[in-house]
């Protein structure tokens, strides 16, 4: 059962993480003391629980706890080697725990377990960080807050910062908390309920002190020409620019992407002082560790041409990744971790918004979030002073810490897919869901195209959150309709590298039977619906200069004659050769286009449950209830095939396995004979 202590510390720790004032994703670490009894001695220990390295306070739950003796805590500064080598405390760290399991100690623990209170928050709010980045910071504390709050220059978290924070407090009874330069803020508190209240009393005195003596205009006067344009120009625009903005911050390793047109960053970038700013860069390091130190930033208004913004964002993507790579070159020392890319991770683009990647959707998203946190420190600390984040050397010492480092060595194994970007029509059920899970399941984003946008979006749901998964409408015979759906997937994530085109219908008929309407509407769906598919979506791939895969979802019928069956078979036909024809076209660009064959796929199938199945029933003259039955029996393995068994296949086709195959079609009907390619 949890300690009542523990119990109160994740309690409030989700009150103050789920609040975007108090602090970001992530962001920021709250403790509580108390008393617990030993199992080894059956004697009452004094504890610390603390939210371990990586945990995030809004969702924090027990096992994201590290849990340390107090006294062993304490006791390890009679080791401590002095600040050029407090890293090491940090391993020190495992010899003090209590218990199995839990999360790894953050290097914030030093700050809570040697103050002296029995509740410690450390946050990240921006009104607290306008302050911590102020210039005149120290003078403005006093001013704000009184002797209730105190200053603390800039330190590096570690345990040289927990000694000066536990200094101060007891050398100012009567302060709640403090600002660290250039950070956040800590507070403290003899139970819960106070230091809740008095991190939130520091948050909102420090909003309303910008509020009531900030200048109006923090940002400059607005550009002349730089106003954001319309939201459908903007969205269009993004959508745009996002295939080629994709690939150069792809440049060192492949990203995820998100884009946003939130109003606080399209009145950042209308503004004079926004081009000064961008270049100061972040300072709170769970900022610049999301964001990199600088954004990179286009200096064309949005009424300039797409042709002309593209070409100047190469010229900046060059020059940025130059900058990095000399700010890298700057500050290296021989143990420093190598360097971990040169590419943007956030670029600002004047009068359309923020894109900001990552190693997958949430991070790109957070990644977002942190510079929205950055802009509104900005305005805060431009307000009532003048923006200084730390120094450049400062911050290289927090990007490239052997901690954090350390950190990262932990991540889990990236899944096959991870980092590529899916869009599978006809996806809402049958073979198309399937395949919609599984590249998901694998580690890929996921954009659900379906003529039913409800239960498009309900098949999204099933899969995972919008960080993984969303669901749009289209239909495939629809130029616009499919152009919007691409457009949907690189706006959610950035870009496209993956196609299936799935959707599709039969209706069985005979010859004689079949109508014109018919006959239009098959091909209109999947032969039509492909092409139109597969152009739009090759834009992208060219664009991105990362390759990609395009697959068909054809059938056993596209090389195979069977019975009232003809407008059918024709177009998967049709589908079939689209696969030979775009394998040729498209090679140069690295893009491999592949088909898979399916056949007999009755269980969740879409079309036999929309009549395919009872005549198909009708013309084997066997109950549509046994007619998966019947189909694997007139195979060589004599086993029914599934929407799984498809998936599969596609999965295998997007591997690196297959990386230097193209034009083929894989057959997954148990075995057909008279289907076989020759």
């Amino acid at each position: 059962m949890t300690n009542p202590a523990a119990a109160e510390l994740i309690a409030r720790s989700n009150r103050l993480g789920s609040d975007p004032r108090v602090t970001n994703y992530a962001g920021g670490n709250t403790s509580a003391k108390g008393t617990d009894v030993d199992p080894a001695t059956g004697e009452p220990v004094e504890l610390l629980w603390v939210k371990g390295s990586g945990g995030d306070l809004g969702t924090l739950t027990e096992p994201g706890l590290a849990v340390l003796r107090l006294d062993r805590l304490r006791a390890l500064g009679n080791v401590y080697p002095g600040v050029d080598r407090e890293d090491e405390m940090v391993a020190a760290f495992d010899y003090t725990l209590h218990g199995k399991g839990g999360a790894a100690p953050s290097i914030d623990t030093a700050m809570h377990g040697l103050v002296d209170a029995a509740h410690v928050d450390h946050l990240h709010p921006d009104s607290g960080i306008a302050f911590a980045t102020s210039a005149a910071g120290e003078e403005l504390t006093t001013k704000a807050f009184g002797e209730k709050v105190v200053w603390v220059p800039w330190r590096r978290p570690g345990w040289q910062l927990g000694l000066d924070i536990a200094a101060i407090k007891d050398a100012n009874p009567q302060a709640i908390g403090c600002i660290l330069g250039g950070h956040g803020i800590t507070a403290w508190g003899d139970t819960s309920e106070e230091a809740e209240a008095n991190s939130l009393w520091i948050i909102e005195t420090a909003e309303k002190f910008i509020a009531d003596n900030g200048r109006d205009d923090p940002f400059g006067t607005v550009i002349d020409g730089y106003a954001p344009v319309a939201s459908d120009q903007r969205l269009s625009r993004a959508a745009a620019l996002a295939p080629t903005l994709r690939g150069l911050a792809s440049t060192d390793r492949a990203q995820v992407g998100h884009f946003t047109d939130a109003q606080v960053v399209l009145d950042f970038l209308e503004r004079s002082e926004h081009p000064r700013l961008a270049a100061l860069g972040t300072s709170c390091p769970d900022h610049f560790l999301r964001t990199k130190v600088k954004p990179m930033l286009l200096d064309l208004p949005p009424t300039a041409s797409l042709d002309d913004q593209l070409a100047r964002l190469h010229e900046l993507h060059d020059e940025y990744r130059a900058d990095y790579q000399a700010y890298y070159d700057r500050h290296a020392t021989p143990e420093s971790p190598a360097i971990r890319g040169a590419d943007p991770l956030v670029v600002l683009i004047p009068g359309v918004g923020m894109f900001s990647y990552g190693a997958n959707k949430q991070t790109a998203r957070v990644a977002s979030e942190f510079y929205i946190n950055a802009i509104n420190v900005m305005r805060g600390a431009e307000a009532i002073s003048t923006y200084a984040p730390i120094d450049e050397a400062e911050k290289f010492r927090i990007e490239y810490w052997a901690l954090e480092e350390a950190k990262l060595q932990r991540m889990p194994k990236a899944k096959p897919l991870a980092t590529r970007v899916a869009l599978v029509t006809g996806a809402a059920s049958g073979i198309g869901k399937a395949i919609a899970t599984r590249l998901a399941a694998e580690g890929a984003c996921v954009v659900i195209a379906d003529l039913d946008l409800g239960k498009a979006q309900a098949a999204a749901a099933e899969i995972g959150s919008t960080d993984v998964a969303i669901g749009v409408q289209s239909n495939v015979t629809d130029e616009l309709q499919v152009q919007a759906a691409v457009d949907a997937a690189v706006l959610a994530f950035g870009g496209l590298d993956l196609v299936v085109n799935n959707a599709g219908l039969s209706l069985s008929k005979s010859l004689l039977e079949t109508t014109v309407a018919d006959w239009d509407l098959q091909h209109d769906v999947m032969a039509k619906g492909s092409f139109l598919v597969s152009r739009a979506a090759a834009k992208v791939l060219i664009d991105q200069k990362l390759g990609g895969d395009i697959i068909y979802i054809s059938s056993k019928n596209s090389v195979f004659a069977g019975p009232n069956n003809i407008a059918y078979s024709a177009t998967k036909a049709d589908q079939a050769h689209q696969v030979r024809l775009l394998a040729a076209e498209l090679g140069e660009y690295g893009v491999k286009v592949n088909g898979i064959n399916p056949d007999g796929v009755v269980r969740g199938s879409g079309i036999f449950a929309g009549g395919w199945g009872a005549k198909r029933a009708a013309v084997y003259g066997v109950p549509e209830e046994e007619l998966g039955k019947y189909y694997a029996q007139r195979t060589l393995l004599k086993r029914e095939v599934l929407p799984e068994n498809v998936a599969n296949a596609v999965f295998v086709l997007c591997t690196s396995d297959l990386s230097h195959t193209t034009g083929l079609h894989i057959p997954v009907d148990a075995g057909v004979a008279a289907a076989f390619l020759r």
